[in-house]
């Protein structure tokens, strides 16, 4: 059992108590309560919030949204031989773990491997407010807690819509026991839109539309909960959202500290804070012997001989050969990326076959590295991080992080300074959200997304989806005329 909080009762310190796993939920007395210090005396909001519907009896009948079905007759174009996945042309294996939750594995598009693993492997929550335990407040949720412990047993209709396909995830309890989580992964396709188009005055217009694979999964840890969705797309595009929605970390409102967070309601203070995540991926670009090649957008010189004109400008590629040059940031003034390459294995233009990662979503950490919470969140300062792969080097920022002060992980791992180029490689790659709490995240935050893209870059000849034949789709309606289409 773990140490939750301390109440005071009848002149007695109580500890609450609870455990993972299983359920166990007690209080015991500690020791005779001598004496009580305030520090500081606020009064206390009385202002009543709850998202529950019976507290919103009035408000729930102003919507009049109209059905909306996702309706597949025929069923599901995707197939799940034990958690052998296949959709399209994706192949891959989708595991479960207590500590990380949803793992994919030997992702394959049409019988060409991709990424052996692909899994969420870490993330902290750092707080910027100074006063009482809000300092201290920097918690590992994947690390310390368990993403898989806290899977949520989905519900039909409610958290994934339309034609579904669950599995069940198995865990160890404390006491040595496996506990069912009923539902814990979802599996369904959606409508994406459009695939490509294009409207040529010779002739007629041609559009594909386009759908996607989803596996998801949601899990509450603590206040808050993070929904986990891996897209799959069909144009070779591999892409991760996480959504965070739950309820914020509040406090009483204190006068000094008020600069630190927004009064999101009377007397009610959400501190400033950060979700950062680092995803793990274990790269297989055509084979396990990988490459990661940097690349920035730079400008010719004003006036030079290959720019007289100033509109000049080019990409330049760089390979990263070992672990310190590939402990790497983002730079938007060069709009760069990364890109995973397979340098034995050319396309047909003669070109390595490869896969790309934008970052679109990193997070500059706020806590000085100097800082408690800096030295047990290392690893994300740093947007990308390479090393070659390891059986024992699984977590990020290190195996135990109870009390950790971050003497493990990659920061350690990477002293060694190891050779990434031309070998089997581990990338890990840290995003995230950087939240500045308002009134409308309370009592119950709406979703704000996260994540990143892997695009296909070079591995293969040509656009993957000219194949695609076209769709019309027969129960689409005028919405004036309420008739289909024709």
């Amino acid at each position: 059992p773990c140490l939750l909080t301390l109440h005071v009762r009848k002149g007695l310190l109580l500890m609450l108590h609870f455990s993972f796993g299983f359920p166990s939920f007690h209080l015991s007395p500690a020791c005779p309560l001598r004496e009580v210090h305030d520090r500081f005396v606020e009064p206390v909001p009385k202002e009543p919030v709850n998202y529950r519907p019976e507290e919103h009896t009035q408000s729930l009948g102003s919507y009049s949204f109209k059905p909306l079905v996702i309706s597949q007759p025929e069923g599901v174009s995707f197939t799940l031989d034990n958690r052998l996945l296949r959709w399209h042309k994706w192949q891959l294996h989708v595991g479960f773990s207590f500590r990380e939750g949803t793992i994919l594995s030997d992702i394959r598009f049409d019988g060409r491997s991709v990424c052996y693993d692909a899994r969420i492997a870490e993330m902290v929550v750092p707080y910027g407010g100074i006063q009482g335990p809000h300092a201290r407040k920097n918690v590992f949720d994947i690390g310390e807690v368990g993403f898989g412990v806290n899977a949520n047993e989905l519900q039909l209709g409610c958290d994934c819509k339309g034609s579904i396909e669950y599995l069940d995830a198995w865990i160890p309890t404390s006491d040595g026991k496996a506990r069912c989580i009923r539902n814990a992964i979802c599996i369904h396709e959606e409508d994406a839109g459009m695939l490509w188009k294009h409207s040529d005055f010779r002739g007629p217009p041609e559009v594909r539309r386009a759908r996607r694979l989803a596996v998801s999964s949601v899990h509450t840890v603590g206040n808050y909960e993070y929904a986990c969705y891996w897209y799959f797309m069909m144009d070779g595009v591999i892409e991760f959202e996480m959504k965070a929605t739950g309820i914020i970390n509040t406090t009483g409102r204190q006068s000094e500290c008020e600069k630190f967070g927004t009064e999101v309601s009377p007397g009610v203070w959400g501190h400033i804070h950060q979700h950062m995540f680092c995803a793990k991926l274990d790269m297989a670009v055509d084979g396990d012997a990988n490459a990661v090649v940097e690349c920035d957008t730079v400008r010719e010189p004003m006036g030079s001989a290959g720019n007289p004109l100033g509109n000049a400008f080019y990409l330049q590629e760089s390979t990263l050969l070992s672990e310190q040059q590939a402990c790497r940031t983002r730079n938007d003034e060069t709009m760069r990326f990364w890109k995973f390459i397979n340098p034995n294995v050319k396309n047909g233009n003669g070109r390595p076959v490869g896969y790309r990662l934008e970052p679109v979503h990193s997070v500059r950490p706020f806590a000085w590295p100097e800082s408690e919470t800096g030295m047990r969140m290392a690893i994300f300062y740093k947007d990308l991080w390479v090393t070659p792969y390891s059986r024992e080097e699984r977590y990020p920022a290190g195996e135990f992080m109870h009390q950790s002060m971050g003497e493990d992980g990659l920061p350690r791992w990477t002293k060694a300074d190891r050779p990434v180029a031309n070998t089997d490689i581990v990338a890990w790659y840290n995003f995230g959200l950087h939240h500045v709490t308002r009134p409308e995240d309370w009592p119950v935050q709406p979703c704000v997304s996260t994540g990143f893209m892997l695009h296909p870059a070079g591995f293969f000849d040509r656009n993957p989806c000219l194949d695609v034949p076209p769709e019309h789709d027969r129960h689409s309606a005028d919405a004036k005329a309420g008739a289909p289409c024709h």
